[in-house]
């Protein structure tokens, strides 16, 4: 049966650990899929991987839809959550709505992704919830903020902690179902995971959290730079790029294709 946002709940309960990795394509997404991933991002961090962009704010909306409906076809187990691009969601809770509502009815997504807490976005959560669309919320570092926070670890300050954990508490109360928390001190993100009712999701946040996220590409080692917190599982990045020099060198040296 395919995974729901209900089930990520229960499993928070049951103390099961929740496995997220990001897919922009149908390849990779039915790789993923079909390896036991409990649920697929189609994050905004393609942006930079797979567009070539220096940030994720040029990423627009049709752009991540594009991606996310060929995501949806190589999926049949995995729930798939998109993001909403930079400022289209941020000016009022009408955009939000029209934005949320495309991805989900356009893509067959089951849910999208928003950065930010209190007051607005949790305003903003609220109604999406409210009108039936499942809402994952993002906290900590957060990369559409990029010009005005940097890629620093937040939330290392009493005052900055405090701030992180009343956004996340703010969200669950919104209705959102989930909580992406990014690059802020393990012990920040155990405190926040022990008191919200709803799974945290952790990049860069440490091991206590209720699951873990990575961008494919880093885990692949496809990625150009790595982030402090990535781990590559892989060097396929080196693979590929032998595998292309000897097909040139065969194709060169008259060996492929043979009689």
């Amino acid at each position: 049966m395919p995974v729901t946002t209900h089930q990520l709940i229960q499993w928070k309960q049951q103390r099961r650990l929740i496995v997220a990795l990001t897919a922009y394509d149908y390849a990779i997404a039915q790789l993923i899929d079909q390896a036991g991933v409990d649920l697929i991002l189609v994050g905004d961090s393609m942006a930079m991987p797979i567009l070539g962009y220096e940030t994720t704010l040029p990423l627009t909306l049709d752009e991540i839809m594009h991606h996310a409906k060929a995501v949806r076809r190589g999926v049949k187990q995995a729930l798939i959550v998109v993001d909403l691009p930079f400022l289209t969601y941020q000016e009022s809770v009408q955009q939000a709505m029209h934005s949320a509502g495309r991805v989900l009815k356009e893509t067959g997504a089951q849910a999208v992704k928003l950065e930010g807490g209190y007051p607005v976005m949790a305003t903003t959560v609220s109604q999406l919830t409210s009108a039936g669309i499942p809402v994952m919320g993002h906290v900590g570092l957060t990369p559409q903020s990029v010009h005005q926070i940097g890629y620093k670890k937040q939330g290392k300050t009493v005052e900055a902690g405090e701030r992180i954990l009343q956004e996340s508490i703010a969200l669950q109360q919104a209705g959102a179902f989930a909580i992406v928390l990014e690059h802020i001190p393990a012990d920040l993100a155990d405190h926040i995971t022990q008191k919200l009712t709803i799974p945290t999701i952790g990049i860069g946040a440490g091991p206590h959290c209720d699951g873990q996220v990575l961008v494919t590409s880093d885990l692949l080692g496809l990625s150009e730079k790595q982030p402090p917190f990535a781990k590559a599982y892989a060097n396929l990045r080196e693979t590929i790029t032998q595998a292309v020099k000897d097909y040139s060198l065969e194709v060169r040296e008259g060996k492929f294709p043979n009689s």
